[in-house]
């Protein structure tokens, strides 16, 4: 078996979702092609230099990135990385694309094809139409969404037609969330599942394992947080992640003694306007940048705040689950279904007075406090493994290799 991953403009969690597929297969003796952006070639470097170890197998790429997912074998199998340029947003530019996608995959010859995004699963369904073999009516499409589409706006009209015809192509759709299930069903979706998004970081990007991690103490005295209680927030400085609301609700806790740190560790087109907003406060938030210490980060803190309009299966939720710590977060999307209503205070979305009230709430109560920290650890002990998604996916890929598709309507 073989397996095309279609990957559109992305970063985070997306990225990270596929690369542990793709990895994931390739340790299993799977092959794989990843058709997405150049900017993602050394994303997907897995199969060049060769590796071998002291035994003198040889395996693809740098083995350290199948941490994680397994021993690699000499059955391992190699992962190739096709430049197929899709655009930051929906034009008509996205027809060469789409017959840039349909020659890589006729190349190629996969069994399957696995977008990510409603917009990479509509442009694989066009090339498709486009790629079928003499042997098969047409090749398996599974498409994974990960975000919800815009609500409003023009792009919102462009989205529903991407929806549409994502969810009437697929022989799969994989959700990240109960509200985009029903979402694709009412789009026509004939086979919705829940998508299996675990943390996962591909060792060769991943922290030095000979540096270790600093102290809760040391991160402290580095944030100037002292005895203060610290506030963790981390996300991308975008609208979806609301970091706006949560330096509007970090003016409701200013006349405590002592008054809260709110860090907020992350990067994004948001930058400017939010340490604008966050000026009037003073030291009491600080924007943080990018970090490689998030595990650190989380260890130190007293509260983990995740302020978002819309979440799927947030991968900084899971870790600050696996982290212990008391949780205040938006009931949306996926959130609810990681956190339970037991492992974090759950408030709605854009209501900074809400937000206020539940981390005063936890911060004046060492009990919640704790209770929430001890649901949290029990939440992520259910948590699935990247070893769980990557054979869930495979499951998939070989029921649907195995069966004739239909051409999509």
């Amino acid at each position: 078996m073989k397996v095309a991953f279609v990957l559109g403009t992305t970063a985070g969690g997306t990225l990270r979702h596929v690369q542990m597929l793709a990895a994931g297969a390739a340790v299993r003796g799977v092959p794989a092609v990843v058709c997405g952006p150049a900017d993602h070639r050394l994303d997907f470097r897995f199969g060049e230099p060769e590796f071998v170890d002291q035994s003198g197998d040889t395996f693809p790429g740098d083995v350290r990135v199948y941490e994680g997912l397994g021993p690699a074998h000499p059955g391992a199998a190699p992962v190739t990385f096709e430049t197929v340029q899709f655009g930051d947003r929906p034009s008509v530019r996205d027809g060469l694309a789409v017959l840039r996608l349909r020659q890589v995959l006729a190349r190629h010859q996969p069994d399957v094809v696995h977008a990510h995004g409603l917009r990479a699963g509509a442009l694989a369904a066009l090339a498709l139409t486009l790629a079928t073999r003499p042997s098969r009516a047409a090749l398996p499409l599974v498409v994974t969404v990960h975000n919800a589409p815009p609500a409003g706006g023009v792009n919102a009209t462009v989205y529903q037609g991407l929806q549409s015809l994502a969810a009437r192509s697929a022989a799969v759709v994989l959700c990240v969330s109960g509200d985009l299930e029903d979402r694709m069903r009412r789009a026509g979706a004939r086979d919705v599942r829940r998508a299996l998004v675990p943390p996962y970081t591909p060792a060769a990007t991943a922290q030095d394992p000979d540096t270790a991690p600093a102290s809760p103490d040391t991160v402290r005295q580095e944030l100037g947080a002292g005895d203060r209680p610290l506030i963790l927030a981390v996300g991308r400085l975008a609208p979806q992640k609301d970091f706006g609301t949560l330096i509007e609700a970090a003016r409701g806790w200013q006349d405590r003694s002592p008054v809260p740190l709110l860090a907020i560790a992350g990067s994004g087109p948001q930058q400017a306007e939010l340490t604008a907003a966050a000026a009037p406060l003073g030291g009491s938030v600080v924007l943080l940048g990018q970090r490689s210490d998030v595990p650190s980060l989380l260890a130190a803190a007293d509260l983990f705040v995740l302020p978002s309009r819309w979440e799927g299966q947030p991968l900084i939720l899971q870790e600050a689950l696996r982290a212990a710590r008391p949780i205040v977060a938006t009931r949306v999307g996926g959130t609810p279904d990681l956190t339970g209503e037991d492992a974090a205070v759950l408030v709605p979305p854009q209501d900074p007075a809400a937000l206020t009230a539940a981390v005063v709430r936890v911060l004046d109560d060492g009990v919640l406090a704790t209770r929430l920290a001890e649901a949290a650890e029990a939440r992520a002990r259910t948590l699935p493994s990247p070893n769980t998604a990557v054979e869930a996916a495979l499951t998939i890929y070989r029921e649907l290799a195995a069966e004739p598709q239909p051409l999509p309507s």
